[in-house]
């Protein structure tokens, strides 16, 4: 081997430490890039020389190179943000990002994404994060596809459900007094026709509540209560007691039609629905009625004979119906443009077999006349762990709700774990919007580096595997939160120092084999 072989060994050294030098210098540079992952570099020995020796042949190397050039995929810190679509991914996997103008697919590790004026979540390039549209459970539907709020409103939706729960003082006077409709007084009272449809002294409580119809429009729904309170009208034995109530609207809000009749220009104008509710000694709840307008009354729309039982949710409570748009209907039955509304005072039935109620049931509100044991009850009635009371204390309204709401614009958005975006409206909706979708690979060293944060895939990577965050193998999401880049500033000193040894190293090998073959050129002079 010569001296001229020994200098082109120092070469190598100085080219594969001047190439280890790049890699350590680009880990350097990208310390703070987001969601960078580090390289290393690993050297081997060049081939082997044979030579003869006193011990037989032996080898003499020529040099280093370079042996492969790894990334090193672990897990980068932390940094908080004030921005939700700031996304960092806990675990193994990536965010799939496609090129809009190319198809182009890449992978990332880097979150900072934002939406765009369209209203797509995009990255810092413009290219697309992909996830999966949910339904209403908020399961994943379809094919991945460009994630994208179109919509900044939420849909109104009707009521279907109304919740009130009071305490109705047991010592109340009765204020509205019929002798031939005794449990029906109040029902009796209303004109609808009026401009106070009730007056203030024929009730001894009333409670209001905003409902919403279709269209998202807030209407005002009342309920009246009075007490039955004569002896006459209570079962004297066991000491139970009857409280009327009726359930109503704003007469000029009522668009139901029957029989070619428009109730707004009835006195039944804003009656929804009416009953009575039975309470035992100790104030519990023992029963309930309920009485809206048949589909099939005819004539006069007040008469009790044309109000029968009400029909029943598919949660055992009684329902009526409304009709609040009902100046587009052109139909001539109630049920067109119609909203069934349940009414849950605390108790339902746990039987709706048949028509719900018990035998004892009157076929209409008139039907029960002025006598106690006419008034029926639920086939089974079952009383809620909470219900209304008639306790000898001051009537209160406890809690009341109803599921209603109006549209309402977006006021953020929010990511979960399990990467689900969620939108908050103004309307008090929270609606799951779309998954964040994460990939992974078989090799991740088989990924190409494509700059900007970016990876593509490659045979050596294999094909990348879709799921959603939190299954498989696939790591969970951090919302307003970046990972940072992985690279160790001080190891990369290090191996900096450690390089630039090596450089110099070899630079002297080079030297001193210069000075080795000018002994030689000086043997002639």
């Amino acid at each position: 081997m010569s001296v001229m072989s020994t200098m082109y060994t120092g070469i190598s050294g100085m080219l594969t430490s001047s190439t280890g030098m790049s890699v350590v210098s680009n880990n350097l540079a990208n310390t703070s890039t987001v969601g960078y992952k580090g390289s290393k570099i690993t050297f081997e020995d060049t081939f082997y020389q044979a030579i003869n020796s006193a011990q037989g042949v032996s080898q003499v190397g020529t040099g280093v190179t370079v042996s492969a050039i790894y990334g090193d995929f672990s897990q980068g810190a932390y940094e908080s943000t004030t921005s939700a679509t700031d996304l960092a991914i806990n675990g193994n996997g990536y965010f799939e990002l496609i090129n809009p103008v190319n198809g182009s697919v890449y992978y990332t590790r880097a979150g900072d994404f934002t939406f765009d004026s369209n209203g797509y979540l995009v990255d810092a390039h413009g290219y697309n994060v992909q996830g999966w549209v949910v339904d209403d459970d908020g399961n994943p539907v379809g094919a991945t596809t460009n994630i994208q709020i179109d919509s900044s409103q939420s849909p109104p939706s009707a009521t279907t459900s109304v919740s009130m729960l009071f305490n109705l003082d047991s010592t109340a006077e009765d204020c509205c007094v019929d002798d031939t409709n005794p449990f029906f007084a109040m029902f009796s009272a209303w004109d609808g026709t009026e401009d106070t449809p009730l007056g203030d002294a024929l009730y001894s409580y009333q409670n209001s509540i905003t409902v919403y119809d279709e269209n998202g429009a807030s209407h005002v729904l009342t309920i009246y209560f009075d007490k039955v309170g004569d002896d006459t009208y209570t079962d004297g034995t066991s000491g139970n007691t009857v409280w009327e109530y009726v359930v109503t609207c704003d007469p000029s809000e009522d668009g139901r039609t029957i029989d070619g009749t428009a109730l707004a220009t009835t006195s039944a104008a804003g009656l929804l629905m009416t009953g009575t509710m039975t309470f035992s000694s100790s104030g519990e709840m023992k029963g309930m009625t309920a009485y809206t307008l048949s589909s099939g009354a005819t004539g006069n729309m007040s008469n009790l004979a044309n109000w029968t039982p009400a029909e029943f949710s598919d949660d055992g409570f009684p329902v009526f119906t409304a009709n609040f748009t009902g100046a587009e209907n052109a139909s001539a039955t109630q049920e067109a443009e119609a909203q069934s509304i349940e009414l849950n005072l605390g108790m339902g039935t746990s039987n709706i077999t048949g028509t719900g109620w018990s035998a004892t049931m009157a076929a209409n509100a008139a039907a029960i006349g002025t006598s106690f044991t006419n008034i029926g009850n639920y086939l089974e009635p079952d009383l809620q762990t909470s219900s209304t009371t008639s306790y000898d204390s001051s009537t209160t309204t406890r809690t009341q709700a109803q599921d209603g709401y109006t549209s309402g614009y977006l006021l953020e958005i929010s990511v979960d774990t399990n990467g689900v975006i969620t939108g908050t409206y103004s309307n008090g909706q929270i609606e799951d919007l779309w998954v964040v979708a994460l990939c992974s690979f078989a090799n991740e060293d088989g990924l190409q580096r494509q700059g900007g944060n970016l990876f593509s895939q490659t045979r050596d990577s294999g094909e990348a595997v879709t799921g959603t965050p939190g299954t498989s193998s696939l790591g969970t999401i951090n919302s307003n939160t970046l990972e940072q880049s992985n690279v160790d500033m001080a190891t990369q000193m290090v191996q900096m120092i450690t390089l630039q040894r090596v450089y110099d190293g070899s630079s002297k090998i080079i030297s001193t084999a210069n000075e080795m073959l000018q002994t030689v050129i000086g043997l002639k002079r």
